[in-house]
């Protein structure tokens, strides 16, 4: 189940508040003694997390599939996207929020009230070494200031009464982004550091993929080589994005103009990469953008501008 993107949260006691956290989206499924995590792309995660995989065995069920999201707690405490990339150094700091039950124990719950799952999931999960992402107290004002205190990416609000609808964006779920970021398609690169030094990111509007950004920013040198060796195999003669060459670039150099495209690579759009930026200009460029991490758990086509 999806939530769909808002810019302010509903308001009333029907509505239930969670953080958004920032991290990879997987149902956990325990069936006796195995455990299987699946990705959105149904990618079997199992082996990269052994922490959460251990602390799915130990629910109080023999059988449960939970939906919920798999996080690296980085520096202040706070999730954090790119500690989830380099797993090995930071399995340690790697859990598992679980935020909804859809079986147990043979009882499908998909068809039951979200306030009636969570009642379950509570029991299911307490003192297993799965964390609970539970309801925040107050009303939509004060959870959103709260949460943009603490410097958290956003919350998804539910309502209470919502059937678990799998696929689906119905509006039962929506989420607040406080902070600006979301996954854009990686169409190409212009080479620097023996490496890269700048990558060319869109998005799909219908099968056209629309040039968004150059993003240098954000990029650590282990980053930048991570990023650079998943291009093997990538490299395409042609520009895969249909608004390119610019007419112009603009004074923050946003666009790419007909004499800057030979400096440019080409990729075959198969890979995500997740980006921060400040804002949409007027052109239909980002601000400010910089590189987060990749996203393996995306689907290319999938990618919309929010």
């Amino acid at each position: 189940m999806h939530a769909r993107l808002v810019e302010t949260l509903p308001e009333g006691d029907d509505w239930l508040y969670e953080v958004k956290l920032d991290g990879y989206r997987a149902l956990a499924v325990k069936d006796a003694g195995s455990v299987r995590l699946l990705s959105r792309r149904n990618n079997d995660l199992t082996a990269d997390y052994p922490a959460v995989r251990s602390a799915v065995a130990g629910i109080h069920a023999e059988r449960a599939i939970l939906d919920g999201e798999i996080v690296a707690v980085g520096e202040h405490g706070r999730p954090s996207f790119q500690a989830l990339q380099y797993r090995t150094a930071h399995q340690a700091s790697i859990a598992y929020y679980a935020f909804d039950l859809l079986h147990v124990n043979g009882a499908d719950l998909i068809g039951r009230p979200l306030d009636e799952r969570k009642a379950r999931l509570r029991e299911v999960v307490a003192g297993s070494g799965v964390l609970l992402s539970d309801g925040l107290p107050g009303d939509a004002d004060s959870v959103t200031e709260a949460v943009r205190r603490l410097g958290l990416e956003g919350v998804v609000a539910k309502l209470r009464a919502s059937l678990y609808e799998p696929g689906r964006r119905s509006g039962a779920w929506v989420k607040l982004k406080l902070d600006k970021q979301q996954e854009f398609v990686v169409g190409g690169y212009r080479p620097g550091y023996g490496t890269l030094d700048t990558l060319l990111v869109g998005y799909y509007e219908g099968t056209d993929l629309i040039f968004a950004s150059k993003v240098r920013a954000g990029f650590t040198p282990h980053a930048r080589a991570d990023v650079f060796r998943q291009f093997d195999g990538l490299h395409a003669r042609r520009c895969p994005f249909v608004n390119l060459p610019s007419n112009r670039t603009s004074h923050w150099g946003w666009g790419v103009t007909e004499e800057q495209m030979s400096e440019m690579r080409w990729l075959k759009p198969h890979l995500v990469a997740q980006v921060r930026f400040v804002e949409w200009t007027a052109d239909g460029h980002l601000r400010h953008a910089a590189f987060i991490a990749l996203r393996d758990d995306k689907n290319p086509k999938s990618v919309r501008r929010e």
